[in-house]
């Protein structure tokens, strides 16, 4: 597996870090329990961090940790630019190791690129996930600087006409890859992400509560996620100044959590919104009820999900939205905007809401309605455990390997002009300096 950009040891919730982590690391553990070996490749940011970590990911499971221009955090599109340094790093590695590969499974457009390079070295099929499109993510930008770049728009295009399989989280996603990129719906399988149902799962709410500090008589309203315009927070401190204005009694026993990002973020963007936030805040004068706590472990986020009444996501996009089906699968209901994979995640009255996206009305009318019926709140949460259940990672990682396997049986190793036209002109290298993107 390829994740260039981010590590799946990382700890969630903070810069360049979310669903894939999860589902990286998730995926390569439930194939390394079934006897599978599986080696994550990603680009080191630290030169304290242990160039192989083994254990994390059960016996046959490794992530490697490659250099690859500054180790440091850094802006994922200047990655691009040390892509040469990271494959040629990688089929160092492999040849010091004297090891062979079945396939490449690559993940995020970075990663893309650099599997159809490795793919003209090792002669091995690539299989894509992108998790989320550059175009996409630009019809919901709001300001310039939320826009991504021409860059990445031209490389996840090319990887989608040169990869040998592309995997859709929803059958949504592969529409807008057809509609947006023109790729072949044919190389597409539709498979959702997974849930590890071993670490989400109910927990008692007066244990859960007691777990993270919060007083049994207090209800809590949860957001889990980065700290970016695209995630719609400012919809949801919006939507809570509606409800307390219309049910002043709630103030009193009510929060709401924020939990993601870094309260010191060194982005520039997610330092813009995350200020824009707290003055929303202050300026609606509910500073008191809206509480940002940063990112948290998955092994605490448990306990905050079992906790909550509800969890809100506003998002204007998801790829799929992994934070629902860790929510449910804890027994909570979710209110999410009707949006990308939420849409799909999300059964309208069954597990939760669905609302229209930046509608803090339709939110607030959505929210007051589970505070005032813990009934409902309730029956929902136990329907959507129910519903978590078909997403564990035993059955997903089951339809992986369906598509791993057919995608083997059937690679035809790529003619010599496909292998440059993939790798992007002559080299990798050319394509750098030369491309125009």
């Amino acid at each position: 597996m390829l994740s260039v950009h981010t590590c799946p040891l990382a700890t969630l919730g903070g810069k360049e870090t979310g669903g894939m982590n999860v589902y990286v690391r998730d995926l390569a553990r439930e194939l390394s329990q079934r006897g599978i070996a599986v080696d994550v490749f990603t680009r080191s940011q630290s030169p304290t961090t242990r160039r192989v970590c083994t254990g994390h990911l059960g016996e046959f499971g490794r992530v490697i940790h490659i250099p690859a221009g500054p180790e440091r955090p850094y802006n994922k599109n200047l990655v691009f630019d040390h892509l040469p340094e990271f494959i040629r790093r990688v089929q160092d590695f492999v040849v010091r190791e004297n090891i062979g590969y079945d396939l490449i499974h690559s993940h995020y457009w970075l990663s893309g690129w650099a599997a159809l390079n490795l793919r003209a070295t090792w002669c091995v099929p690539v299989i894509q996930m992108f998790h989320t499109l550059g175009e996409m993510k630009n019809r919901v930008a709001q300001t310039p600087q939320e826009r991504e770049s021409p860059r990445r728009i031209e490389v996840e295009g090319h990887v989608m006409r040169f990869a040998d399989r592309l995997i859709a989280a929803t059958p949504l996603e592969k529409g807008q890859m057809s509609w947006l990129y023109g790729a072949d719906a044919d190389k597409m399988s539709v498979v959702p992400a997974g849930v590890d149902l071993s670490l989400f799962r109910p927990v008692p709410r007066v244990e859960a509560k007691e777990r993270i500090g919060i007083p049994p008589h207090q209800k809590m309203l949860l957001f889990v996620g980065r700290i970016q315009p695209l995630k719609g927070i400012d919809t949801l401190i919006r939507a809570m100044k509606r409800v307390i204005n219309q049910y002043p009694d709630f103030r009193e026993n009510l929060c709401v959590t924020i939990i993601g990002g870094d309260p010191n973020p060194d982005s520039e963007l997610e330092q813009m919104e995350f200020e824009r936030l707290k003055r929303l805040r202050a300026e609606l004068g509910i500073g008191d009820l809206v509480t940002f706590l940063g990112a948290k472990d998955q092994d605490t986020l448990v306990y905050y999900y079992s906790a909550a009444e509800m969890v809100v996501m506003p998002s204007h996009y998801e790829s799929f939205g992994m934070v629902a089906l860790e929510a449910m699968a804890c027994g909570t209901p979710v209110i999410a905007s009707d949006v990308g994979g939420l849409s799909f995640s999300i059964e309208d009255g069954f597990n939760g809401y669905l609302v229209p996206g930046q509608d803090p009305d339709a939110l607030a009318d959505k929210i007051a309605l589970l505070l005032r019926h813990s009934s409902l709140r309730d029956h929902l949460g136990e329907q959507a455990i129910r519903w978590a259940e078909r997403y564990s990672w035993t059955y997903i990682a089951d339809e992986i390997l369906d598509v791993f396997e057919m995608v083997r049986s059937e690679f035809v190793p790529p003619s010599p002009d496909v292998i440059l036209k993939a790798a992007g002109q002559k080299t990798i290298s050319e394509a750098v300096n030369c491309t125009p993107f």
